[in-house]
């Protein structure tokens, strides 16, 4: 990105334009379809699902297959796989293919120690050639631009993030995401944006034609514009910053066109849980959802007056209904 495009813009990865720069990132066991429609509703310009094992999709796992199913205001969808080697990738893809992706995004970043095991998510950060591989095979069987997500190495004695680039320009990848953390930090301490910015400057020099996004410490829009501002890379990604709060793409969007931004009044929060909720029980029935629900609606509720006895009455929810009385609850303060 060029210190003359604007923050916001459109962006092509491969042979895909997108209408906007601003992404949901891919989060194990948060970004399901309910969250991602929700977070579209609020002007996310693109969404991934959740980390998916090429292993389960090569086996036709009912439980893995589930994850790449669209939200129904969802054109487009990021796949996430996860997986040791190319061999996997090229089992996997037949059935991949079957769900349309715009995007297959392979994880190379999940510190996570049962993924770490199998030689996947930021395992590969060691081999860059398994990445290199995945890659290649990949783009040999399908005009599908690959993106790969990665940190800026294993720990702080190895940081190897252009290594690791390198292998993956070399493979024609289509686009770099980096959460600026080692996988050693997992998600403490703090991302290091200097990073990204080499990241960017030294991916522009080798193919300018591929695109470069950051992640990592992005909790409102005016760190969203602190970063783009920064690193110059060409979108960014909210992650756990999204969590409960699918405004802040919205709010982002609009700093970075020089608009007011509006902080959503209580209502307003709760009016998008429970359409999250109701969303998520289309397809996983109340009983699952109203369970599943309680880690994003203990997010929408921080920081409001009274959200402690509100999450502890939010926890014991088991139907639609009692998540309905909390809300009112809370809007009229009589909790």
């Amino acid at each position: 990105m060029s210190s003359l495009t604007p923050l916001y813009h459109p962006v092509t990865i491969g042979n895909v334009t997108l209408s906007g720069n601003i992404f949901l990132a891919p989060l194990a066991g948060y970004t399901d379809r309910a969250f991602r429609s929700v977070c579209i509703d609020q002007g996310a310009s693109f969404t991934y699902s959740e980390m998916v094992s090429a292993e389960g999709v090569a086996r036709g796992s009912d439980n893995t297959e589930s994850l790449m199913e669209r939200a129904k205001n969802e054109p487009n969808l990021g796949i996430q796989i996860f997986m040791p080697d190319a061999s996997v990738a090229l089992r996997a893809l037949p059935r991949l293919l079957h769900y349309k992706p715009t995007i297959i995004d392979i994880n190379c970043g999940c510190p996570v120690p049962k993924v770490i095991k199998t030689g996947a998510g930021a395992a590969l950060m060691n081999e860059p050639e398994k990445i290199h591989s995945m890659i290649k095979n990949l783009k040999e069987f399908t005009d599908i631009p690959i993106s790969i997500k990665i940190r800026t190495g294993w720990d702080d004695s190895s940081i190897n993030y252009k290594e690791v680039a390198s292998a993956a320009l070399s493979a024609r990848v289509d686009m770099i995401t980096m959460h600026a953390r080692t996988r050693k930090m997992a998600y403490s301490g703090t991302a290091d944006w200097s990073a990204l910015k080499e990241l960017k400057q030294y991916v522009s020099y080798r193919d300018p034609n591929v695109v470069v996004f950051g992640s990592g410490d992005l909790y409102s829009a005016s760190d969203a514009k602190e970063m783009l501002q920064a690193t110059r890379v060409d979108g960014l990604m909210f992650a756990r910053g999204s969590i409960g709060n699918p405004f802040v793409f919205n709010n982002t969007i609009r700093l970075l066109q020089h608009e007011k931004t509006t902080e959503p009044t209580i209502e307003e929060k709760l009016q998008v849980m429970l359409k999250q909720l109701y969303l998520m029980g289309e397809y996983a029935g109340e009983f699952l959802a109203t369970r599943e629900m309680r880690k994003h609606a203990t997010s929408y509720i921080k920081g409001m007056a009274h959200g402690g006895k509100a999450k502890q009455a939010l926890v014991q929810c088991t139907t639609y209904k009692e998540y309905e009385h909390v809300c009112k609850e809370l809007i009229s303060g009589n909790l």
